[in-house]
């Protein structure tokens, strides 16, 4: 009980210490992180290597049976109408008779 002996910490301070300063370290890495991206990052997870073929999202979905067909149906129409308007465009081809 000295005036010149250090004032000591309980040990309720002593854990709100060590949370900060452990929070104040977490920052400082993630903020040398971001400001030096050539560093890189490592990994030592065996499970971060891995890929799921199956459920990827650059996956081609799948298309149903009833949608293909209407696909098909509609690029039949496209084709249809853009040999009307080459038709109706270039007057000059002329008109060509199947009939024998």
């Amino acid at each position: 009980n000295r005036a010149s002996a250090p004032e000591m910490e309980d040990d309720e301070d002593a854990e709100e210490r060590a949370c900060v300063l452990a929070e104040a370290a977490a920052l400082k890495k993630l903020a040398t992180d971001y400001m030096h991206p050539e560093v890189g990052v490592t990994a030592t997870d065996g499970a971060a290597f891995g890929r799921n073929y199956f459920n990827r999202a650059s996956a081609p979905g799948t298309e149903e049976t009833d949608e293909a067909e209407e696909r098909a149906l509609v690029l039949a129409e496209a084709a249809a109408l853009k040999k009307s308007a080459m038709d109706y465009m270039h007057p000059e081809v002329g008109v060509t008779t199947t009939d024998a």
